[in-house]
């Protein structure tokens, strides 16, 4: 295959993403899983620039970018699913317009 399958199929799944976060705009579970549709669609694109780099170096490089952001939306998921179980908790609801009316 070739590098440019890898980015089209990366390209699809990030506006896949980009049109789950502007069509949704009501429920935040939706909105969190293009967040992170999104971002695994950049580590793809990451992992295929890596493996078609010619230098030994880079091609490590992108290996360790990827688990930089895989981190980050671990942490990011984890945190936003505690703010969602706490807003279901108070509100019975997850829409996204009632989140403006939490007090901390």
């Amino acid at each position: 295959m070739a590098l440019s399958d890898f980015l089209i199929v990366g390209a699809i799944l990030f506006c896949l993403s980009l049109a789950g976060i502007f069509l949704n705009r009501k429920n935040v579970l939706i909105l969190l899983m293009s967040i992170e549709l999104m971002l695994l669609a950049v580590n793809m694109n990451f992992i295929a620039f890596s493996h078609y780099m010619k230098d030994a170096a880079a091609q490590v490089d992108g290996q360790i970018f990827v688990f930089f952001i895989l981190t980050v939306a671990a942490a990011e998921a984890a945190i936003g699913l505690a703010i969602l179980v706490v807003m279901y908790r108070n509100r019975n609801t997850i829409d996204v317009e009632d989140m403006d009316t939490m007090k901390g």
